[in-house]
This record gives C-alpha cells, structure tokens and sequence, in this order.
C-alpha cells in the first residue's frame, strides 16, 4: 500500500516534527513551549478541533488548510512531549491508528462482505467490543463514554441515536412533540419554584427533548445553534454601525427597533 507520492507529504511532516522538536529544545527552544504539559495543552486540542470545524462548514481553503494545520500541531506537540518522557512517539500514534482502520475495516483489508452502511457500522462496534475484551459492549458503557468525552450537546446527540437504535424510541414524530409539550409544561412549573437544582433538571431534559426532535427531523444540532449564534452577532455587529454611542445608552425600545432594523438589512444583503 505504498503511495509513490508519498514523500512530499512525508518530507512536510518530517519539517513539522523539526521545527516543533526544536521549540522543544532545552537550550535554545521557546520558553512557552518548553513550560507545556500535556495537561495544559489539552485545551488547545479542543478549541482547535472547534476552529476546524468552523473553517471547513466555511469553505474557506486557505482557512481549513491553516486550521487543520493548528490541529494537525496539537498532535505532533503531544506526541513530542511523550517522546520526551519516553512514552511514546508519533510513529506509535500513526501506527495505532492505522492498525486499528485496518482491524476495523475487514471488508476493506479482509475478506468479510457487508452490504451497505449498517453492516459496516454494526462490524465496528462488534470488533470495538472486542478490543475492549467484551463479547458485546454494554449500552450503559457506550453512552457513558459519550457523557465523559464529548461536550453536553454533541453527547445528547449521540446518546439519542444509540438509543434509538437499541428500540428505545418513539412510534412516530407525534410522540416527540408530546414529550417536547410535556418537558415545557413542567420546566415552567419549576421556574415557579426557588429549586435551582429542580429548574436545571427541566431545563436540560426539555433540551434532550429537543435534540430528539432534530434527530427525527434529521436536523444537526450543533450545527442549528452555531447558526444562530453567528446570525446574533452579525445582528449586533450591523446594530453598532448604526448607533455613535454604546449600546448600553439606549432604552429596550430602540434596542428593539435597531435590532429589526439590523435584521431587515442582512436578510436583504442575503
């Protein structure tokens, strides 16, 4: 499976493992580079994964090249830290990884034969659980690992759909609306209350509820709320071309009116 193109690519990382090896240096290497942990690097992770995803739902080029990139650092700069302590190197992640694609694709790499996208699936999970020691892996496992790995409302997701997929799951639509109706009705029964414990729990199954909704409409969540929090921004941002003092001087009524009239100016513009 070699690829006869490979050495640009391979020569490309080479550079990109000197260059974080030699801000790793401890003589002549970055002084914020060399106080890192793989603890205080772990945030970065995350917040670049988000910065590709945005990039990539832009399609912007350069910016997911330049995103990916950042992410891409993240992984090396680990890897270069493991090293370090003699843990392991990037050469073990790249070999882990392409083990187990290769452990987990055996209609690709094998000779087992599947006949679309659900057999695929189920083999993973087979094969996964296997990995795991397990002859099946327990539904209470896989969706607790959703809860410690992922944030709260890609987890919801994805807690949703195993579920679903394991019969947990509504006859039709109309019953999720019927639930949706329910979770309301007693999140405003809380808020009527000074349990802030009580008012938290509605509040996130009334979410749940939500996400449920958006799994049966085939709708994304993630991507709905980040949708809604640019178009917010944008608002805003085209309220303050509007106004020459803060917008904390002005009364809930002009608020209001620059809001619509911000809102009628963007959806003209498209």
């Amino acid at each position: 499976m070699t690829n006869p193109d490979a050495t640009p690519i391979l020569t490309s990382l080479q550079s990109l493992i000197d260059v974080v090896a030699k801000l790793r240096d401890p003589d002549e290497g970055c002084p914020w580079d060399l106080a890192q942990t793989p603890e205080s690097l772990t945030p970065y992770i995350v917040e670049e994964a988000y910065e590709a995803v945005h990039a990539i739902r832009s399609g912007d080029r350069d910016a997911i090249v330049s995103e990916l990139g950042d992410l891409l650092l993240q992984v090396v700069l680990q890897s270069q830290l493991a090293s370090e302590a003699g843990q392991f190197t990037l050469a073990d992640v790249a070999q882990s990884i392409s083990e187990k694609l290769i452990r987990r694709h055996p209609h690709v790499f094998g000779d087992v034969k599947v006949s679309g996208v659900e057999d695929v699936r189920a083999n993973w999970e087979e094969i996964k659980a296997i990995e795991k020691g397990k002859t099946t892996e327990l539904l209470s496992d896989k969706l607790s690992s959703y809860t410690e790995k992922l944030p709260p409302l890609t987890a919801a997701m994805k807690i949703s759909n195993r579920a679903a997929a394991m019969g947990f799951e509504w006859e039709n639509i109309d019953g999720v609306w019927e639930k949706f109706e329910e979770e309301l009705g007693e999140l405003k029964e809380a808020l009527a209350t000074p349990d802030l414990a009580h008012q938290e729990t509605e509040l996130g199954d009334l979410l749940f509820t939500i996400v449920n909704l958006a799994r049966w409409c085939k709708l994304d969540p993630e991507r709905g709320l980040s949708g809604t929090n640019q178009r917010f921004i944008d608002r805003i941002t085209q309220m303050e071309r509007y106004i020459d003092r803060p917008l904390t001087d002005y009364s809930i009524t002009e608020l209001e009116s620059l809001w619509q009239q911000a809102k009628q100016h963007l959806k003209a513009s498209g």
